[in-house]
């Protein structure tokens, strides 16, 4: 305890420091230095010296984890370091063949890798967050997002008592971003819905769904009534750090610096110990206070990390070793087509909703007819239902002793449900098309939506619903039409008030200024995803250069091969889309000139 007779500037720093440590004692190394009353009379002369010296309430001061008023919105943060996501394996032998390709990658960078160490830690299920220090005071909280940029929410971070609000160490980096996972542990999230049913209130889905959304709430008083822990794992953006050689040394040192890490972490010489890791932890994952979904396997020297880089979006030197999915049995109720951006048609099965993974899953894509044929999927079977990688919902198989008499394969169409315009299905493809173009209503919709998504040209608050009401009414019919839009046009739209119309109207006047990757992406072309745009608008000097490129010169940039040549070329051929090109040009969007890269 500290003495009452200091002064109070004096006592206020010795008391914030004392707090700190039993923090770091309870919350980081799980073993309580002091008794909670011990710890109540200490906050509580914190809280009677700066009620009576307000000019000595300072940011770290543990009675400042939550603010008084709600923030008025997210801002957007832009990540120096981009947060990634990770490729994953569902089972050995494609955890062995990420092990084969990074030694083979090493070996080709003249390092000699016939064995790589990694460290082996449980994938967390809940929301990513980056934390950045400055000079070890707390002063930002974002969330992953795209992985360029998130959303600021150091509001709520801060009333997460595991979140230090000041780092600990005589020598803190100038500037240190941490990367983590906030997550809600079964304990808390099973209270906390126990309460809420009590009160009438609805309760969480999942523990995931419930660290998500309080990390979303406008008010920090809320996120603070929410249990919510979180584990660090990585660093991002950092200065002034004498940074460890491995992965493992950076779990050391983001312990030592009182940010929390988790303790089932274990370094493995090898693959064949990740993989025996990956077993110990399956075995005990029911016993664990927290979810996971999985294991993350990363190369633990940063200079091989280094060394192999990324592709696309991903490293190359980690990988998510995903659990088995969770399935569960339901009935087919209908099946459906469903027409795509491109004019592709989906089948889809309706289900009878099931609770599979934390989610209900009412329909799931049976992705085109072969799919449709070679499952033998028809209205009334009892199916599997699984959530691939705990994500995307699949049918794995019909249990044929429990198809009912008198039973049909379903009917591939031949005209499309839309439009009726003719079902064409092209030699070497697994997809078939509907062949009309604009004249499709669905394809219009999914390619304004596409446009508007916000990999593309982030057109805020043109929703789905509000592009299909756009389309039905004729009053948008290609991406171009939506910069034509009046405020009188969209105040007759259902459930538009003049306050939405010009909300809207002011992000169609913002998403005018892009980037050309991201104007590129936006006009959908097929086979060019984000990745493809990024490297098109890096190998071009301008549009008009990329429109007259030949197939030769297109193969030439990289994840360009000749099916995606021949598609832009063709895309770029096309009179109409040439036309709409020249029709969004001419409505002020634009992008800043660069040099190409060679």
């Amino acid at each position: 305890m500290t003495e009452k007779s200091l002064p109070p500037r004096e006592e206020l720093r010795q008391l914030r420091e004392e707090i700190a440590g039993h923090d770091y004692a309870y919350f980081v190394l799980d073993d309580p230095s002091v008794p909670d009353a011990t710890y109540d009379r200490l906050l509580r002369r914190v809280r009677e010296l700066e009620a009576a010296h307000p000019e000595l309430i300072t940011t770290e001061s543990p009675t400042q984890r939550v603010g008084s008023e709600p923030v008025g919105g997210f801002e957007e943060v832009l990540h120096e370091v981009p947060m990634l996501s990770l490729d994953n394996a569902f089972a050995e032998e494609e955890a062995l063949d990420f092990d084969r390709r990074a030694r083979d990658r090493l070996k080709s960078e003249g390092i000699d890798a016939d064995q790589i160490a990694y460290v082996a830690e449980p994938k967390f299920d809940g929301a990513a967050v980056s934390v950045r220090y400055e000079d070890g005071l707390l002063v930002l909280a974002a969330t992953r997002g795209d992985g360029r940029k998130g959303e600021n929410i150091t509001h709520n971070v801060r009333t997460i008592p595991s979140v230090p609000l000041k780092l600990r160490g005589p020598a803190v980096p100038r500037v240190l971003e941490a990367r983590g996972e906030v997550f809600m542990p079964l304990k808390g999230f099973r209270a906390y819905n126990e309460k809420a049913l009590k009160q009438g209130e609805k309760p969480f889905v999942n523990p995931r769904n419930a660290a998500a959304g309080s990390l979303r709430q406008l008010d920090p008083r809320l996120t603070a009534q929410r249990p919510l822990d979180v584990f660090f794992y990585s660093v991002g953006h950092h200065d002034g750090w004498d940074v460890p050689a491995t992965h493992s040394g950076v779990l050391g040192a983001l312990e030592a610096l009182g940010l929390k890490t988790c303790a089932e972490w274990r370094r493995q010489e090898d693959i064949l110990g990740c993989l025996a890791y990956y077993s110990d932890i399956s075995a005990k994952r029911d016993n664990l206070p927290y979810e996971i979904d999985g294991v993350v396997y990363k190369v633990d020297d940063l200079r091989w990390q280094e060394a192999l880089g990324f592709v696309s979006r991903a490293p190359r030197w980690a990988i998510a070793h995903k659990f088995p999915a969770q399935e569960e049995l339901t009935v087919v109720q209908n099946i459906e087509y469903q027409v795509g951006r491109t004019g592709a048609i989906t089948p889809v099965a309706r289900l009878k909703p099931v609770f599979v993974g934390g989610v209900t899953v009412s329909n799931t894509t049976l992705h085109n007819v072969d799919e449709l044929q070679r499952k033998d999927v028809r209205v009334g079977d009892t199916v599997i239902v699984r959530r691939a990688g705990d994500v995307i919902p699949e049918i794995v198989k019909v249990v044929k002793e429990r198809r009912p008499k008198n039973t049909r394969r379903p009917l591939f169409p031949k005209r499309c449900p839309v439009c009726d315009s003719e079902i064409v299905q092209a030699e070497g493809e697994a997809v078939s098309r509907c062949i009309g173009g604009l004249i499709c209503a669905a394809q219009r919709k999914e390619a304004i939506r596409h446009f508007a998504s916000r990999l593309a040209l982030d057109i805020e608050g043109l929703g789905s619903k509000l592009i299909a009401q756009l389309v039905e009414s004729e009053l948008v019919r290609t991406s171009a039409d939506l910069y034509r839009l009046t405020l009188q046009e969209l105040q007759s739209l259902e459930r538009m008030g003049e306050k939405s119309a010009k909300k809207l109207l002011d992000s169609l006047e913002t998403s005018k200024s892009t980037t050309f990757a991201r104007f590129l992406y936006a006009l959908g072309i097929r086979e060019v995803g984000e990745a493809t745009a990024s490297a098109l608008a890096q190998s071009f000097c301008d549009l008009d250069e990329l429109m007259r490129a030949d197939a030769e010169r297109l193969e030439q940039v990289p994840d360009v091969g000749p099916i995606v040549a021949s598609r832009i070329r063709a895309f770029f051929g096309e009179p109409h889309n040439r036309e709409v090109i020249t029709e969004l040009l001419d409505a002020g969007i634009s992008w800043p000139k660069s040099k190409k890269i060679d």
